[in-house]
């Protein structure tokens, strides 16, 4: 999605991908890297024989139409059509990635919620320029908030009067795990696919390892010899970060910051001691949208719903204790993946 501004608090580095083969290997690497959608994006995989021809022009192909479909940003995209009151006709990439949102709205009891783009708007996260915002106002915005509130998909389709969807929770994580199936279709069992911080992990790096992958400190600066808060070996495996520390503005005339997660039940931007929220799932559709949604319930509600183990999900939430320092809660099986 071009230019869609979802910014992933963790940038994502690869670590140790350049690695030579060796002799007894036949397995080689290549690497794609980019811009798209707004951000950078990152692959390398491994193969045998020749390099699969005209990947560059294929990964580009995938990016557009993932922007075509659900892009804020261009005008003539399909969801952008259906904000301005357009009926539309969804393709494939929005009926999936509106069922799966669908879903864990329900599964979050409405945390995570695409039907914010008005607020997403007012409060100046959108694709128009930002203008000085009256909370007062929020209260009526909230009658157009609501998925349960959406006309169910059809190849006919549009909102109801005065609603507007934004899929840039989620889009992201799609757009890696519709890569991720490309090149399983190519018969590609090994690869590390990054977009925007979003990424998804099979098989090995050319060292035989689990794929190496960084995460950021939760810092407004990047420290380029302590940036990490841990590295992860992943392997069958989607990972999505969200975080409000880096994404924000502040009203010069009242001082007040405004995060750039918006709490669809109060319609405001969240105000809770959760700096951030990494995931790991099978997707990175999910590992994205429920990364969101924890930002939006805060810390308790996001160790509940995870404790509960219906979604096989792996967190790790760093927060502020009561004393302002950070802290950490890790579940079991993310620590397990945790390298150092």
């Amino acid at each position: 999605m071009e230019s869609m501004p979802k910014v992933i608090v963790a940038l994502l580095i690869v670590l140790g991908l350049s690695a030579c083969s060796s002799d007894e290997s036949l397995l080689k690497e290549s690497s794609y890297n980019g811009y798209a959608q707004g951000t950078t994006f990152h692959i390398s995989f491994l193969y045998e024989g020749e390099e699969p021809s005209n990947l560059a022009a294929s990964l580009d192909s995938i990016f557009q139409a993932i922007d075509r479909s659900m892009s804020t940003y261009k005008s003539n995209s399909i969801i952008s059509k259906a904000n301005a009151g357009d009926t539309v006709t969804p393709d494939v990439h929005f009926k999936k990635v509106y069922l799966k949102s669908q879903e864990v709205y329900r599964e979050t009891e409405g945390y995570f919620d695409p039907s914010v783009g008005k607020l997403v708007n007012f409060w100046g996260f959108g694709p128009k320029e930002r203008l000085p915002s009256d909370a007062s106002m929020v209260d009526s915005l909230m009658n157009f908030v609501g998925f349960s509130k959406l006309n169910p998909i059809s190849e006919s389709w549009s909102l109801p009067k005065n609603f507007q969807i934004d899929f840039n929770a989620i889009a992201q994580g799609y757009t890696v795990d519709v890569l991720a199936d490309f090149f399983s279709g190519l018969s590609i069992t090994n690869y590390m696919i990054e977009v925007g911080g979003e990424v998804r992990c099979l098989g090995k790096n050319l060292k035989g390892q689990a794929w190496r992958i960084g995460v950021d400190k939760p810092t407004e600066e990047i420290d380029q010899q302590e940036r990490f808060q841990f590295i992860l070996g992943m392997d069958s495996l989607a990972l999505a970060t969200s975080g409000n520390y880096r994404k924000y503005w502040v009203d010069s005339l009242s001082g007040q910051r405004y995060a750039h997660t918006i709490d669809p039940l109060k319609g405001i931007p969240v105000k809770n001691r959760l700096l951030s929220a990494s995931v790991l799932a099978k997707t990175c559709m999910e590992a994205d949208a429920y990364a969101t949604a924890f930002m939006s319930m805060g810390l308790r509600k996001s160790i509940d719903f995870v404790n509960r183990g219906q979604h096989n999900l792996e967190v790790y939430l760093i927060y502020t204790d009561e004393d302002g320092q950070w802290a950490v809660y890790q579940s079991p099986g993310f620590t397990k993946k945790i390298l150092n």
